[in-house]
């Protein structure tokens, strides 16, 4: 992709256009993100001490994992045990249990703490699942990028696609991909940018729209995910401490989820045409743009790549169909059989995806005569892997401060406390829901992800409407509708600096001002809509699911 900048639209600006300059100006006047990092880890080894000194400490009932005995199985060729054991009901995805917990703040300044500090640096960014996840997502978009593969298909998407229908079709994709959550935010990005420079739009407007389909909706999916097993668990737990109460499946909010995938997608489409772009302005490539071969030649030269690429593609498609729908395949549970749900197929998913782009690269690298040779494949890997080391620097800071802030539990006791708060309000059905949503929505903001949150929050809140004759499909919904609207500007979104990185190959100066300043009317009407659709799905009674009420 050809870098290039921004020419800002002149004139005067409302007051809401004027405002996410001002959030721009600021944010990009922070420290680099790893050294901001670097400050808020500071921050937290003190406030950790304070609190501790303090003695804050809260009670309450949480969703654990269940531990497995498990029978170490050693291969020959390695040191890592199998986790094969007894008594185990699913491989792939946790059971658990609700127990009592007194949750104390933990200082980062006690002999515990030191220790901790110095002996978990490595491991806290060796085990940082995002750095191998970008590695691997990267080689493959890599090597699709290098052959011209992706230039090609987003020629292919523009040229499909009414230029007033290309927002909607790249953020319906995006949120298709957080089945495979990672490689929506590692190749669906930059590839939004692309297409739209490509057609002479601003690409930071496709980067965002982008962004918005794969985080602020992330949530709900037109498909059954990984993520839906996990919180239905864990939901199912809460349920066990209700006498009487039947558990839910997988499918008690996919209706829900069906419209809401739909309706927000076209809420963000009209956003990033009457929004986000035109407070972009005009676009135009930088002064060393160079111009695309339109010639025959060169056409005839795409035309064989792309089907090269197809041809690659399709077989590995069959590969992985082998792999998955006999009986007994090596993507299918080993011991329910199932493919959709926390299975293997499920976890690779991000490796099937990066091997397709690297094959079918590959494919049409040898096509359309960009790859002479493997050394080619090497070095177009080798260039994507150059460009990553300021943002591995930026995750190593990352990894830390997350570590460290989770050791602190500070971020255990403020969620429990607020729940509490919004426990004992004394308010009715409707707005306590609602101020469940906007309690989740503000606490994403310093705890991300969908599952842990959920741990906290089920135990809680599901018995509580419960007893107010609100079923817990009900309450799951609510949390999804809290979870995934702030995604997007959330400093501690573990995938921010790569979206600060591509948006420096089309505006060198933006920072992680640009991208909040470019996420925030995403994530407030996202918010304030998917309220709204909640509530009056309630109040209109239809069903969350098949054979699942939206009150009892």
């Amino acid at each position: 992709m050809t870098a290039a900048v921004a020419v800002e639209g002149g004139g005067n600006k409302g007051f809401t256009a004027g405002l996410l300059d001002g959030i721009e100006r600021l944010g990009n006047k922070v420290p680099h993100p790893a050294i901001m990092f670097f400050y808020l880890i500071l921050f937290v080894i003190v406030l950790s001490h304070v609190l501790f000194v303090l003695g804050v400490s809260v009670t309450e009932d949480i969703a654990v994992p269940v531990p497995i005995a498990v029978d170490p199985n050693y291969y020959e060729d390695t040191v890592q045990p199998g986790v094969y054991g007894p008594g185990m009901t699913d491989l792939y995805g946790d059971d658990f249990e609700i127990k009592t917990q007194t949750i104390a703040i933990q200082s980062l300044l006690t002999v515990e703490g030191i220790r901790f500090i110095f002996t978990s640096f490595v491991a806290n960014f060796a085990g940082f699942g995002v750095v191998a996840v970008t590695f691997i997502a990267m080689m493959g978009a890599g090597v699709a990028e290098g052959a011209g593969l992706m230039n090609a298909l987003i020629r292919k998407l523009v040229a499909v696609s009414p230029r007033g229908m290309l927002s909607f079709i790249l953020i319906m994709v995006g949120v298709l991909s957080s089945v495979a959550t990672d490689a929506g935010y590692l190749i669906l990005i930059p590839l939004g940018a692309a297409a739209f420079a490509s057609v002479g739009r601003h690409p930071l407007a496709g980067m965002a729209a982008c962004f918005a389909g794969v985080g602020s909706i992330f949530g709900v999916n037109l498909i059954l995910s990984p993520s839906d097993a996990m919180i239905t668990e864990i939901t199912n737990e809460a349920i066990g401490l209700i006498p009487g109460q039947a558990p839910i499946t997988i499918v008690s909010n996919w209706f829900f989820a069906i419209a809401c995938s739909i309706i927000l997608a076209i809420v963000a489409a009209v956003l990033t045409e009457r929004v986000i772009e035109p407070r972009l302005g005009p676009w135009k490539p930088a002064g060393d743009h160079v111009e695309e071969d339109h010639t025959p030649e060169a056409a005839s030269k795409e035309s064989r790549g792309l089907k090269f690429a197809g041809i690659a593609f399709l077989i590995s498609i069959v590969v992985v169909v082998l792999l998955t729908a006999p009986s007994g395949a090596p993507l299918r549970d080993p011991l329910t059989g199932d493919i959709i749900g926390a299975t293997p197929f499920m976890d690779s998913l991000l490796f099937i995806i990066a091997m397709l782009f690297l094959v079918s690269g590959i494919g049409y690298g040898v096509g359309a005569g960009t790859f002479k040779s493997s050394t080619d494949v090497a070095m177009a890997v080798t260039k994507t892997f150059n460009g990553l080391g300021g943002l591995m620097f930026m995750l190593l800071m990352i990894a830390q401060f997350i570590a460290f802030f989770n050791f602190s539990r500070i971020p255990n006791v403020l969620a429990i406390t607020l729940a509490e708060f919004l426990e004992h309000a004394g308010i009715g059905a409707i707005p306590l829901l609602v101020g469940l949503i906007l309690v989740i929505a503000l606490l994403d903001i310093i705890m991300p992800g969908l599952v842990p949150k959920w741990a906290i929050f089920a135990p809680i809140f599901v018995p509580l409407f419960v007893q107010l004759n609100i079923p817990p499909q009900t309450v799951l919904a609510a949390y999804r509708v809290g979870d995934s609207p702030l995604n997007t500007v959330t400093p501690l979104m573990v995938y921010l600096p790569f979206v600060v990185t591509i948006a420096q190959r089309y505006k060198p100066e933006s920072g992680i001002g640009t991208i909040i300043a470019l996420m925030i009317p995403y994530a407030l009407v996202l918010l304030v809509v998917w309220i709204v659709i909640f509530v009056l799905w309630y109040v209109i009674g239809l069903p969350l699911g098949p054979g699942y009420p939206v009150t009892i």
